[in-house]
């Protein structure tokens, strides 16, 4: 009988528990809902008993807000202060009092508590923190600041807070301040020059004034003259400098820190060189790896400097529209003597696809070219590729490249079927790859410079749905091309023309291409192909260096194809010629802005704004 009354009991008080917690939950939910709604005076009513019953923090905070809200001050004092006398530890209840003072206008009263909260830090880091962050959340950088400052004293610890003072420095403007904080702690520990840096990335990033760049370049330029030898603020005058985009400040900063410290074997350097590259400052990034290469073949960094500085002279080279016979002998030559010291392996893979690339396509000059000496560099750029596709442990992907390279060159040099095949086998191995779509796309336009035109827009359609935004915007202007001047012409007599003119311009035949161009020019006035047209002879007097020329051509283009297809092709092109050939820097700005406005969703849109942004600068 007995185990029966205490089973009752059990019930009796489980359920009567549950039963006050579930009306509990129910009040709270609809006191948010009363908070959310703004209707403060019923909220209240819910909150003082939860509040009561729990002394739980939220309600506290969402009960302290409801008496703000309605100006029932003198309430939210008596509930601050009496919380205060029960958890004395938390300093945050000084700013919730100093609230109130501001909020009846007692301005003088709010810092009588908010110096009392400071007062009372103790050696508690969260106290602290809490405390800090609760003076920011109320506008009070310079308490919050304080805040951390007296933690320190309390603690005898100068390295606490450095990342919070340095970002609270940083957002009050005080970027000196902010600077010191960051030195000091490299000088004590140096090991915090990553997490340094990455803070100071983060808060150049988000200033848009010069005036933190400015004061860290003046902080740098001090501490290095004072401290010569201090590894860490070198360091980070290289990193500073390669922020800005000064590569050759950089540089000199990184020789002289492989003067001082030769142990490191030049690494600052070979960091400057990749990433002037990367930026397409290649004089700089010759320069550099030149600077190690001169260390000689026991320096670690000796292979990668040999392959680096060829693969960027390369890529300068491949940059300009024209390139002059004296130049493409010397890096010739380079090519044959970097392949003779370093060998034909998987590391100078690189070496050879550029070599056999700067054989194949930089050796025609107006169609004038020695014929002979012409077959035995193809031959030579084909020699190449096939030794690496031969080469053992050569990874899938890069045998897919270099078959899709060789194709290209075969198409060259007129073995049209061959390179046909090799992209078949291509596309084939790789079906739901981009490399595979990208050899459907080359064995499509075999088929368009074959004439074979229904077919080559069959394929291109449905790479008009590819992965690679690339592939599928070269996929779908040449299928409008076809498309659109099929219609206008019945026989395609006129498309038969211009593919076997584009045909012609890839080979390199490059007057033939623009006498037969010509005569759909003059043949056609009104042809819907006409600013194709315009476009490869613009193409023509870009590689033969008649610069004057192909502005005046793509200045027909977007002055009078705006709206069409090429108008974004025309204008970063445009851009580029008067930027780097010409030398007109603010037509080139004009014509990175006219592409960012008229055509914001050109694939070419980021490329022109952060070159529109560089000349902006130049001012």
């Amino acid at each position: 009988m007995k185990r029966f009354i205490f089973i009752g009991l059990f019930f009796s008080i489980f359920g009567f528990h549950f039963s006050i917690a579930h009306a509990q939950q129910g009040n709270e939910q609809m006191a948010s809902y009363y908070y959310q709604n703004r209707e403060f005076d019923k909220a209240i009513e819910l909150y003082e008993p939860l509040y009561a019953r729990t002394q739980n923090a939220y309600y506290y905070q969402m009960l302290y807000t409801c008496y703000l809200e309605t100006e029932q001050f003198k309430e939210a004092e008596k509930l601050v202060e009496k919380r205060l006398k029960r958890q004395g530890r938390d300093l945050t209840l000084y700013v919730d009092l100093a609230n109130i003072h501001l909020r009846r206008g007692e301005r003088k009263k709010a810092e009588k508590q908010y110096n009392a909260a400071i007062d009372k830090i103790g050696r508690d880091s969260k106290q602290a923190t809490d405390l800090a962050l609760a003076f920011e959340n109320c506008g009070r950088t310079d308490y919050a600041i304080r805040t951390f400052i007296k933690a320190r004293e309390v603690m005898g610890n100068d390295l606490l807070y450095v990342m919070e003072l340095a970002t609270l420095y940083g957002k009050s403007g005080q970027y000196d301040k902010m600077t010191a904080e960051y030195f000091n702690l490299l000088d004590r520990a140096p090991g915090n020059i990553g997490s340094v840096q990455i803070a100071l990335q983060r808060a150049l990033n988000e200033t848009s004034s010069t005036e933190l760049a400015d004061g860290l370049r003046r902080t740098l330029v001090s501490r290095i003259r004072e401290n010569p030898d201090n590894r860490s603020y070198l360091d980070m005058m290289i990193w500073f400098s390669l922020q800005q985009k000064d590569f050759d400040f950089a540089l000199t900063q990184a020789k002289a820190v492989d003067a001082r410290f030769p142990e490191q074997n030049g690494e600052q350097v070979l960091r400057v060189a990749r990433i002037a590259a990367n930026n397409e400052d290649y004089d700089i990034a010759s320069a550099a790896y030149k600077h190690l290469i001169a260390k000689g073949k026991d320096n670690p960094f000796y292979f990668e400097s040999r392959v680096g500085d060829l693969e960027v002279r390369y890529a300068r080279i491949n940059q300009n529209f024209s390139v002059s016979a004296k130049e493409q002998a010397a890096l010739e030559a380079e090519y044959e003597s970097a392949l003779a010291e370093l060998g034909k392996t998987l590391q100078t893979i690189p070496l050879m696809r550029n070599y056999a690339h700067l054989l194949a396509y930089n050796n025609f000059e107006s169609g004038k070219s020695d014929f002979e000496n012409q077959n035995s560099k193809l031959q030579k750029a084909a020699d190449l590729l096939y030794d690496i596709i031969e080469m053992p442990r050569v990874p899938t992907s890069v045998v897919s490249e270099v078959k899709l390279e060789l194709g290209d060159l075969l198409v060259f040099s007129g073995e049209v079927w061959d390179a046909s095949l090799l992209y078949s086998q291509v596309e084939k191995a790789n079906r739901n790859d981009v490399i595979g779509a990208m050899a459907k796309f080359k064995n499509a336009k075999l088929s368009y410079y074959n004439n074979d035109f229904l077919w080559a827009k069959t394929q291109l359609d449905v790479l008009r749905a590819s992965t690679s935004k690339l592939i599928a915007n070269d996929a779908m202007q040449l299928s409008l091309l076809i498309s659109d001047n099929m219609e206008e012409d019945s026989t395609y007599e006129t498309l038969g023309y211009y593919a076997a003119a584009d045909l012609m311009l890839y080979r390199g035949q490059l007057d033939s291409a623009w006498n037969l161009l010509n005569d759909i020019e003059i043949h056609n006035l009104s042809h819907s192909l006409l600013d194709e047209v315009l476009m490869q002879k613009a193409r023509i007097r870009m590689k033969q260096a008649r610069y004057a020329e192909a502005d005046s051509l793509l200045q027909r283009i977007v002055d009078h194809y705006g709206n069409d297809i090429l108008a974004d092709d025309a204008l970063i092109m445009l851009a580029e010629l008067n930027e780097q050939q010409l030398g007109n820097k603010a037509r080139a700005r004009e014509c990175y802005e006219k592409l960012l406005l008229d055509h914001p969703a050109s694939l070419y849109a980021d490329r022109a704004r952060k070159r529109y942004n560089a000349l902006r600068t130049e001012k």
